[in-house]
């Protein structure tokens, strides 16, 4: 129970920590007046004039913490997450943006100890995922703005409303520690409530002639079905789609301020790819008969956010991912218009892996939606002079690789008219003729790939090289193949405790006593008791003795029944490995999702 509430509106941005024997206290240290906030041992939350005397001999635990991140109820009790390193990375609208460098978890009760052993072995399982979302990548916050918002939605909102807490300004859809917030706010903790977005905030300054232009780029990631690359795949029933990202374009220049908006999302209908050590496991359409009605649901909430869409389809036509974007393809027809528009581009077949310049075919034919759908500018006056009314839609099969490299060719094409307009650039003038220019956008735009790929695949993006230097390099060729296997690791032996850790801390997963205290089976196959190095060992061991006795076949005969028995023991172990290889993976653990 709240003893007291504290509604100041500004936002605490350094905190001193105290570790007492009862309980946590953050005690502001910027220069504000306000009350400390006490996370008791017991999981409640009060508000104190000043840190209490600590009676106990033992000195409490002191550090500087630069925000609540939020606070999880679990088993055993609560726990406090908290900003402990950040750093400023760039401003958006003249105010500071903090990168967080460093999440940490304290446990804030001790009633597990007297807990009975499943109790506290399950407990001690959902504290390894809290451990393991302390590294979560590409969380950004501010003390000032709403970041979960572009300049556009920003601007409508109005002034009465930007005087409102950020949390209350803030879109649901990005804000990522969204759950973990709700107890701050039901107690009306408004200077300790940060909202934190998950996604890439990139900037450059750059001179051209005499002219200043500060550039930003800011990708804000959704929330609503967030994880891993193959264990987050397609759209739930809702129609909200794996991978989803805003990214904003910002320009501003002598009081002008211009915006261009595009997002990404998985192919929005229900499919799968489920892992089974196999390199590109098949895809697999769930529930084909309402893809068509899940479809819809995607686009009439694009169409209510963003206006006039533009879904354009960069998955190949034959093969496996063929299927797909056959399924896209027909679940769109009966709900095109003219405010929707569908456009499938093979992008392997048409650039292959090194001719990335045909993307100009795509934008001759989009050309007309960009042009008519704009973007949105304002003066030096701070006066509306265009609206963006529609958005592009880019999609592949990861949305990461082909989907950054067409991003990235439509962020240059829009910005070139952006300048043309502020009188920057003449009519035929582009970024290309402006060597430094071009090169730190290219490198804009790769870093921010980069780090939306991190975020699902675990490692930088694929055809990097491209948007980086604007040609595909023996390097960057090399650096894809290491990547590729990178992906194959993480997503068969990793990714499916960090699904855990994403569904624990956003709240797809619910705690529940009843649920989780369920008896578990124990397991007795073998993919239970051998562990995956081991096995890949005897395979590798089986191939390298194999080819040795095969070179000794010349001198001594007797080496090809003994090769052929390596490679029949390598043959038969990855057959087994092929039709047991989801036994092996990483899977969650975790219950279905709740939402």
């Amino acid at each position: 129970m709240m003893e007291k509430t504290d509604r100041s509106g500004k936002l605490y941005s350094r905190m001193r920590l105290w570790e007492l024997p009862d309980q946590y206290v953050a005690e502001p240290i910027d220069g504000s007046s306000g009350s400390c906030l006490a996370v008791n041992r017991d999981g409640s939350i009060t508000l104190l004039d000043k840190v209490p005397h600590c009676t106990t001999v033992r000195v409490p635990k002191i550090q500087t913490i630069y925000g609540v991140a939020g606070i999880l109820k679990l088993l055993a009790g609560s726990y406090l997450l908290v900003i402990t390193q950040r750093k400023c990375v760039g401003s958006f609208l003249g105010h500071p943006i903090y990168k967080v460098l460093s999440l940490e978890v304290f446990s804030c009760d001790r009633s597990s100890k007297g807990s009975h052993d499943e109790k506290k072995r399950m407990e001690s399982e959902f504290y390894s995922l809290l451990k393991v979302a302390e590294k979560t990548p590409g969380l950004y916050f501010s003390y000032d703005v709403n970041i979960t918002l572009s300049v556009q939605r920003l601007n409508d909102l109005g002034e009465e409303s930007t005087r409102l807490p950020l949390w209350r300004q803030a879109e649901p859809r990005f804000l990522w520690n969204n759950y973990m917030l709700e107890l701050l706010i039901d107690n009306k903790l408004d200077p300790y409530i940060l909202p934190i977005i998950q996604g890439t905030f990139q900037s450059f300054q750059a001179a051209i002639g005499k002219d200043i232009i500060d550039v930003t780029l800011i990708a804000r990631r959704c929330t609503r079905r967030n994880g891993t690359r193959m264990w987050r795949r397609g759209a739930d029933a809702d129609g909200y789609v794996a991978n989803f990202v805003e990214s904003e374009q910002i320009i501003q220049f002598k009081g002008y301020t211009a915006s261009f908006l595009q997002v990404r999302g998985s192919i929005p209908f229900l499919w799968d790819q489920i892992v089974d050590l196999s390199y590109k496991p098949k895809f697999e359409i769930v529930k084909p008969e309402i893809a068509p009605r899940v479809a819809e649901r995607h686009f009439v909430d694009l169409r209510k956010k963003y206006g006039n869409v533009l879904a354009i389809d960069l998955v190949n036509t034959h093969g496996d991912e063929g299927r797909l974007t056959e399924k896209f393809a027909t679940s769109m027809q009966n709900i095109l218009n003219d405010d929707l528009r569908y456009f499938h581009f093979d992008f392997h077949k048409i650039c292959g892996h090194v001719h990335f310049e045909r993307l100009s075919i795509l934008y001759d034919q989009i050309e007309d939606f960009l042009i008519k759908n704009r973007y949105y500018l304002l003066n030096d006056k701070s006066e509306k002079v265009e609206t963006q009314i529609g958005i592009v839609r880019t999609n592949c099969v990861d949305c990461l690789d082909r989907t950054n490299v067409t991003q990235s060719m439509i962020g240059r094409k829009m910005m070139e008219l952006q300048l043309q307009r502020l009188s920057i650039f003449d009519a035929e003038e582009t970024i290309s003729t402006h060597p430094n220019f071009d090169d730190c956008f290219k490198i804009l735009w790769a870093n921010h790939g980069d780090d939306i790929s991190i975020q699902y695949s675990g490692t930088p993006a694929l055809k990097g090289d491209f948007v980086r230097v604007g040609r595909r390099t023996t390097r960057g060729v090399l650096k894809d193949g290491w990547n590729a296997l990178m992906r194959y690791y993480l997503n068969n032996f990793v990714d499916g405790t960090k699904q855990d850790s994403v569904d624990l801390v956003q709240g797809h997963y619910i705690v529940s006593l009843s649920r989780d205290m369920a008896p578990t089976l124990k397991k007795v196959r073998i993919e239970a008791i051998t562990p995956f190095p081991l096995v890949l060992g005897l395979i590798l061991m089986g191939i390298i003795f194999a080819f040795l006795s095969l070179l000794r076949v010349r001198n001594d005969y007797w080496q090809l029944p003994l090769s052929i028995f390596w490679a029949t023991m390598s043959i038969v172990i990855i057959r087994y490995l092929r039709a047991n290889g989801r036994a092996f993976c990483n899977r969650p653990r975790l219950h279905k999702p709740t939402c």
